[in-house]
């Protein structure tokens, strides 16, 4: 890989990162929708695996069943616009202002478009690309991630299996993951429905393959009137508290001057893949109608922010590696 180019796309994580990859390589993105009323809520899926099935997916799940539907595409139907984030899977485009869906056949059809706007990405500036901080430049790491919108409106309707959606007026979250394989273990939750306008809470914690051994590192990012707080490994926080439950996850963390107290409620969802280093072999359950609450305080112990994120995505998986 060209040295220009790893600076140019790390400094990018929003764009597609395949195209010099060898395998074993995937890359997905990750468009969750909620329509105004809050009784509809998706998450569609796109992606790439490079390897001996090499093939390129739209996940479609609905966090209001639990169904899910993954519809494959062959390598050619995938295209991509070098320096930017513009994929095109068949006749399914998707880029961060709009998505244009085709999926006609198979369960979970999806038809139509839609356009976002105020779509605010994490920051990146040289010294921390976006959500992975200094990690972002550590080469040939298991798994990337990117957030590449908070919270923003949407405008445009969807017929899902012919029913007719209205989403204009509702909100939306975007993020990504690449790399070789998700983590062996991990827990990931999201939210921006609290009570309080414009906030969005996101994190993740997992079991990181480092230099021949691993360890545990985590990163949150919460957005609250157009600023950042973030709590991350390569931040200097540290976890006070992870306790995992078949109910709950309850997750505190800390740092210097502030701390974070965190309870997502789980609950039902469906089966979305994910990536091995062979294939789409993992079997994640994740749902969209998870609760979290939340509660941000100088450690003094003057409040914040407290409240509850609603239809919160959550995913939970092989927890006892994580803990241990």
């Amino acid at each position: 890989m060209k040295l220009t180019h790893y600076f140019y796309n790390t400094l990018h994580p929003e764009i597609y990162h395949g195209n010099q990859a060898r395998p074993p390589f995937f890359e997905g993105w990750y468009f969750k929708l909620i329509n105004p009323e809050e009784s509809k809520r998706y998450a569609i899926i796109p992606g790439v695996i490079l390897g001996d099935n090499a093939h390129a997916f739209v996940q479609v799940l609905d966090g209001a069943t639990g169904q899910t539907a993954y519809h494959t595409y062959s390598l050619q139907e995938f295209h991509f616009s070098p320096g930017e984030f513009a994929i095109q899977i068949g006749p399914n485009t998707f880029t961060a202002d709009q998505i244009h869906l085709d999926i006609a056949n198979g369960p979970l059809t999806v038809q139509g478009d839609l356009k976002f706007q105020g779509v605010t990405p994490w920051p990146v500036s040289l010294v921390s690309p976006g959500i992975m901080g200094w990690y972002a430049w550590a080469p040939r790491m298991e798994c990337y991630h990117g957030v590449l919108g908070f919270d923003h409106a949407i405008q445009g309707s969807l017929a899902i299996d012919r029913e007719r959606i209205n989403f204009s007026g509702g909100r939306g979250y975007i993020e990504k993951d690449w790399g070789q394989s998700f983590p062996e273990a991990w827990v990931w939750f999201q939210s921006n429905h609290f009570e309080e306008a414009g906030v969005c809470l996101t994190a993740s914690v997992a079991n990181i393959p480092w230099m021949g051994n691993a360890f545990r590192g985590f990163i949150i990012g919460f957005w609250r009137e157009k600023k950042l707080k973030r709590f991350a490994t390569y931040t200097g926080a540290r976890i006070e508290k992870l306790s995992i439950s078949e109910t709950h996850v309850d997750w505190v963390v800390s740092d210097r001057r502030h701390r974070l107290e965190m309870r997502a409620e789980r609950a039902e969802g469906g089966l979305i893949l994910g990536p091995t280093k062979l294939e789409m072999g993992k079997r994640v359950l994740e749902t969209l109608n998870a609760r979290i609450e939340a509660r941000l305080s100088h450690k003094s112990g003057e409040l914040i922010f407290e409240g509850t994120g609603r239809h919160a995505g959550l995913e939970v998986h092989n927890t006892l590696a994580l803990i241990n």
